[in-house]
């Protein structure tokens, strides 16, 4: 059983990344998968695929680097909110990654979103991730 299962997704992609894995595989759910479509739309990962093959399913991550100097495009990918303590933002309070050049990801009212489209939309959130 496990407590935090978006901890194990970041931390199966954090380990994948540090021992330069092309493919990770994580057991899925739909946050996890939403969490995977954003990573690809904002260019942190290669290409994904969804597996229906169990009950509960996987998902198939394939790791973007860098052609020239062979590093992860995803340079650290960390939880913030945790089961023990919940990390909420008021719209106008929604954190800038690296001045911008990184992403917060952000689960919603609307769905789980990155921090710039949820400041686009006006609505704040539980705080799961940043990405960069």
């Amino acid at each position: 059983m496990n407590t935090d299962p978006i901890a194990d997704f970041l931390t199966r992609i954090r380990n994948a990344v540090a021992a330069n894995h092309r493919v990770v595989e994580i057991p899925a759910s739909n946050v996890k998968k939403e969490i995977t479509k954003i990573l690809f739309d904002q260019g942190y990962i290669l290409s994904y695929k969804f597996e229906d093959t169990t009950a509960q399913g996987t998902i198939k991550i394939a790791l973007k680097y860098d052609k020239d100097t062979k590093d992860s495009v995803i340079k650290d990918i960390q939880r913030i909110s945790k089961p023990g303590l919940r990390k909420y933002a008021g719209a106008g309070e929604l954190p800038r990654i690296l001045n911008g050049l990184g992403i917060a990801i952000i689960s919603t009212s609307h769905g789980v979103m990155t921090d710039k489209q949820a400041r686009a939309e006006n609505v704040g959130g539980e705080v799961l991730c940043y990405v960069y």
